[in-house]
């Protein structure tokens, strides 16, 4: 049986085949692409109708292969469509680094209260968390006309094959969900003054949510809901150990450092640590914070780009390598978090605390890629005491898992052995849920085990 994946993430898109093959998973990339978000007088949009109908080359091409049983469809967190009461989709999505939202934060935390909105929903205070863009959202007359908000990957499926529902690990990233009921907060949701009447149903991950209609050979594939937040799937996508004691790395644009639990954790030490509960597949909880990630080398390698200086993340990483350590700075710094000239902004930070600027491209990289290390340092620190767990091993997934030398520096940082790979976590992840939604597989333990078989990982030593 063959499965269609569709992965989009911030700066790319790609649909990929899946299908078991001499007792291993095969994944056959048919379709990538490259998208940015757009600004326009009124924002920063995604650049919508693009994405839907590279999805559809995709798709189309993953029919040539041969029959598709499924279709499961991942993206990014936190940003949605609107659709009106015809159902037609009005606008296109926002980017989640748009400025509508500044503000926004401080004061709903004010007038809500840190504790009252993190106990029920244990989510990680970020400034572009659904939340607010929906209260910022308020005043347009897209609001006006809204009938349901859907996440990104559910307005995909709903234009597949109508669809009207929001799967679980992308609802918990709102911030509008209470992580103890597993439904919307309407409490909250009240206090908030956003309309109850456009927050669809919820459904959870293996769920059949119809088969497409209205794209021609396409037309009857099955839709499953998988972990749609991406990193819902790449952390099913991870051959955690039974044991319970590796933590995970999910490196791409941003990296997602964090435990897999059982349950929520939600009390106030969790909360000074700003660690974010979100939903997994097979109900396990992402107990996960936040780090800049390799969002800080794809702006600068643009940043320099416009000067007529390309260079690759791989050729950088190589170069760092040859470089002893340099300056450290706090990738998490607020001024790292909108688009822009990267480069300047590392240089006002280690300028501001004493310590040499790069020089070259090779320094600002090695810069990074030490800095983001030492944040790992931190995150597992604060993961481990929140969750009153110890962890012996990191397992890093997704397109950063590539990294030699950043993988081998969080080796040594933290003292811990690092599993590099597998680099098509995401892709596994979602693939692995649309296998068990159609019985070729059983359960996640064993899904993980056939992508151990399946997968070459790397082992770093501190």
């Amino acid at each position: 049986m063959l499965y269609a994946a569709v992965d989009l993430g911030g700066s790319s898109g790609r649909v990929t085949v899946g299908q078991i093959k001499d007792s291993k998973i095969l994944l056959t990339e048919v379709h990538r692409f490259k998208h940015e978000p757009v600004q326009s007088e009124a924002g920063l949009f995604w650049d919508w109708q693009f994405i839907v109908d590279q999805v559809i080359i995709g798709l189309n091409a993953a029919s040539d292969l041969g029959p598709i049983t499924s279709v499961g469809i991942d993206s990014w967190a936190v940003d949605y469509g609107i659709i009106n009461k015809k159902g037609e989709v009005i606008g296109a999505p926002h980017c989640y680094r748009d400025g509508r939202t500044d503000g926004l934060m401080a004061k709903l935390k004010a007038e809500l209260g840190v504790e009252y909105i993190y106990s029920r929903t244990g989510i990680q205070f970020i400034f572009f968390n659904t939340m607010y863009q929906l209260v910022a959202e308020k005043s347009s007359a897209i609001y006006l006309d809204a009938d349901k908000f859907l996440m990104v990957p559910d307005l995909l499926n709903y234009l597949l094959c109508g669809a009207i529902s929001t799967e679980i690990t992308n609802a918990s990233t709102t911030q509008l969900l209470n992580v103890h009921t597993r439904d919307w907060d309407w409490e909250m949701i009240e206090k908030l003054g956003i309309k109850k009447e456009i927050f669809p149903k919820i459904n959870k991950p293996g769920q059949q949510m119809g088969v497409i209609n209205g794209f021609g050979r396409l037309d009857g594939i099955k839709v499953i809901s998988v972990g749609s937040h991406d990193t819902a799937s790449a952390v099913a996508g991870t051959p955690l150990p039974v044991s319970g004691d590796s933590a995970y790395i999910s490196s791409g644009t941003w990296s997602l450092v964090g435990l897999e639990l059982k349950n929520p954790v939600t009390d106030k030490k969790a909360m000074e640590f700003n660690i974010t509960n979100e939903m997994g597949v097979e109900d396990r909880i992402r107990f996960i914070k936040n780090v800049a990630g390799m969002w800080l080398l794809e702006e600068s390698l643009d940043y320099w780009a416009q000067s007529g200086q390309i260079y690759t993340a791989a050729q950088l990483a190589k170069e760092a390598a040859l470089l002893p350590k340099g300056a450290v700075i706090d990738a998490n710094d607020p001024r790292f978090e909108k688009p822009g000239a990267m480069p300047e902004r590392i240089a006002a930070l280690c300028k501001q605390t004493n310590q040499k600027i790069p020089q070259t491209p090779a320094e600002y990289a090695r810069c990074i890629f030490d800095s983001l290390a030492d944040a790992y340092v931190k995150v597992l620190d604060q993961l481990q005491q929140a969750a009153g767990v110890k962890v012996n091993s990191i397992n890093i997934v997704g397109g950063g898992s590539a990294n030699k030398l950043l993988n081998q520096l969080t080796a040594t940082a933290t003292g811990k052995t690092v599993y590099a790979g597998p680099v098509e976590a995401t892709v596994l992840g979602n693939i692995i849920t649309q296998m068990q939604a159609s019985g070729e597989i059983k359960s996640l333990k064993q899904a993980r085990e056939l992508i151990k078989l399946s997968t070459a990982q790397e082992v770093y030593q501190p």
